[in-house]
């Protein structure tokens, strides 16, 4: 089948050009569920952008009535920082114009919400069916007062102006998939909420960072949060309620990279998800392997960042993915200094055993700079 594709303005710019945005929609035969895969959201992690794109090819071999519901497609979805550069290099984290991070900006309907124990106590008597219904129009509305504020005489800055354009695109979402990767070298992994550790199955990646509590800033906190609100609520007033609606944030591999596992890992993830939750009907899905796989769960305190203790060049770092034990070498710091005196070699130890999950690009740090990341676990996954 041919997508649906809709190209939306975001902004003009002094010169007169405009930069926008572009969705490929597979809008199925039958009635169904909306997913809503995005890429790029920062400007260095460029992977989900292939991994799109063969969804994209692999959608148009498929038939109409083969999708149930609609799967919306959004690569390079923030020009702004896509296009980002220094040097070489692709920046893209943060907006130059204030320093945010791109993916810190997102509004969160339940920070607004003020009347939640009210809405709830009304919905009591009604199925679920309604209460998603009539929860989604209250969102609708409060987020539609975002448009009234940028079309008014002092308008709003570029961050506000962006993430209107971008959460309109998702929020009658039923599942939301933001396809990052680390911005240095990273493995795959996926971060994922309290409730939803079933679905997170479908992916087949090995790890997720489980996210408990979030404040509502990230792309997928701010789609998700207000309906994990909701659920409490209900079960706080006697009607506990798991809505299938679902965020996830996909982490794959490096940045400035599209390395082809990742991509074939994210592709092969995506495609079983759509058809475990009934979007996709395709021959061999879902994957007979989909219940049975083993992921290891982690919480975001077990994420242990390591910074240099001294200026100097990294050198004898353990791989990407090594599982080390409290105590041992994960690299040495190879430091010279203006005391006269000859250059040093500084051992820096694992505070706890764990796996190495991010490496920073650069082997040369000044004291205090990022080094690597480790998921602090007590033994090797699958031991």
């Amino acid at each position: 089948m041919i997508p649906d594709i809709y190209t939306i303005p975001l902004v003009q710019l002094a010169s007169g050009d405009r930069i926008h945005l572009q969705i490929y929609k597979f809008i199925g035969a039958n009635p169904g569920k909306k997913a809503y895969i995005q890429a790029n959201l920062h400007g260095s992690e460029i992977v989900g952008n292939a991994v799109i794109h063969q969804l994209i090819e692999f959608l148009m071999t498929v038939d109409t009535t083969d999708i149930a519901g609609q799967i919306w497609l959004v690569p390079v979805c923030n020009p702004f920082s896509t296009n980002q550069r220094s040097h070489y290099f692709s920046t893209g984290r943060y907006n130059i114009y204030d320093g945010k991070d791109w993916n810190r900006i997102f509004w969160d309907y339940e920070k607004e919400c003020q009347d939640l124990a009210t809405f709830v106590k009304s919905q009591l008597e009604l199925d679920p069916t309604t209460i998603r219904q009539n929860y989604l129009k209250k969102i609708k509305i409060s987020f539609e007062k975002l448009l009234e504020k940028i079309n008014s005489p002092s308008s709003v800055p570029l961050d506000e102006l962006y993430r209107y354009h971008l959460q309109s695109l998702c929020l009658d979402a039923d599942y939301v998939i933001d396809i990052h990767s680390s911005s240095n070298q990273g493995i795959d992994y996926i971060y994922g909420f309290r409730g939803r550790e079933e679905s997170a199955k479908a992916f087949l990646l090995n790890y997720q960072i489980l996210i408990d509590k979030c404040d509502g800033i990230t792309f997928d906190e701010a789609f998700l949060k207000s309906w994990l609100a909701l659920e409490d609520s209900l079960a706080e007033h006697g009607k506990p309620i798991s809505f299938d609606i679902e965020s996830w944030t996909l982490e794959l591999g490096s940045g400035m990279q599209m390395n082809p596992e990742s991509v074939a890992k994210g592709v092969l993830g995506i495609k079983n998800y759509l058809a475990q939750k009934s979007l996709l009907s395709i021959p061999g899905f879902p994957l007979a392997e989909t219940g049975s796989h083993q992921i290891t769960f982690t919480n975001k305190n077990q994420m242990k960042k390591y910074y240099a203790p001294a200026g100097g060049m990294i050198q004898s770092r353990v791989d990407l993915g090594t599982f080390v034990n409290s105590g041992e070498r994960l690299y040495q710091i190879l430091s010279f200094n203006k005391k006269g005196e000859l250059p040093s070699l500084i051992d820096v130890n694992a505070e706890q055993s764990g796996l190495v999950f991010d490496l920073s690009t650069n082997h040369c740090v000044n004291q205090a700079e990022y080094v690597l990341t480790v998921i602090e676990i007590d033994s090797p996954p699958g031991t």
